[in-house]
């Protein structure tokens, strides 16, 4: 068995091995003090207060990104959903990744010190001190909530239940909101983040698709 084949019988595996690679990089670019860093701000973030309560679906985030990476793996009959998922999520990371190597970003929105002094405060100060407050731009947090979200609501076996599609929406906007409300990111990162993901999902669910059937056709009448 060649390469090919070997990736070919074992690409469900992609993503695990892009992680490594991805966490690799990202702690570089998080290590990095030796570039000048642009501020990200906008008059909207000044609307928005700290809300320590928004750390509950913050990190509901990881248990989201689990579950239902999970589910679309587990899901072997309807493979292709979690292909979509995967290479959607493996292309917004890697630009985002880009994008902070020849964009240093970074905010400055984080409170100096907290009006209440609670579990939730104590778990969000935790997250400052292990988290810099560089590359915000665009939200990787957001970025993967929403993709997740659709992967989610387009699946095969998920696609035809509305009460479970309104349910994810509301936890995927939950967490969009908790990164500005956490001052862990403006919304100029939420924004960008959003129209990232816009470009590989019709990328990733509409023209890849539609070529392959495209060609699946022409093949068929040939």
């Amino acid at each position: 068995m060649n390469w090919k084949e070997f990736f070919m019988k074992n690409k469900h595996f992609l993503f695990i091995i892009y992680l490594p690679i991805y966490m690799y990089c990202f702690a570089w670019l998080e290590a990095r003090d030796d570039v000048p860093f642009t501020d990200i701000h906008c008059f909207v973030d000044d609307w928005i207060p700290f809300c320590e309560l928004f750390i509950i679906p913050y990190l509901l985030w990881f248990l989201y990104v689990v579950v239902v990476l999970l589910f679309l793996f587990l899901q072997r009959r309807h493979l292709e959903d979690y292909y979509c998922c995967v290479i959607t999520l493996i292309l917004g990371m890697s630009t985002c990744l880009l994008v902070y190597y020849l964009f240093p970003n970074a905010q400055s929105m984080r409170p100096a010190e907290f009006a209440h002094s609670n579990i939730f405060t104590d778990i969000i100060g935790f997250i400052y001190s292990s988290d810099t407050d560089t590359n915000v731009l665009p939200s990787i947090h957001v970025y993967n909530s929403v993709a997740i979200h659709v992967a989610f609501s387009e699946s095969h076996y998920f696609k035809n239940r509305k009460g479970w599609h309104i349910a994810s929406l509301i936890l995927c906007t939950l967490i969009c909101l908790s990164t500005m409300f956490l001052k862990q990111h403006s919304f100029l990162d939420v924004i960008t983040a959003i129209m990232l993901y816009g470009v590989y999902y019709v990328l990733v669910y509409q023209i890849i698709p539609g070529k392959f059937e495209k060609r699946r056709r022409l093949s068929e009448l040939s």
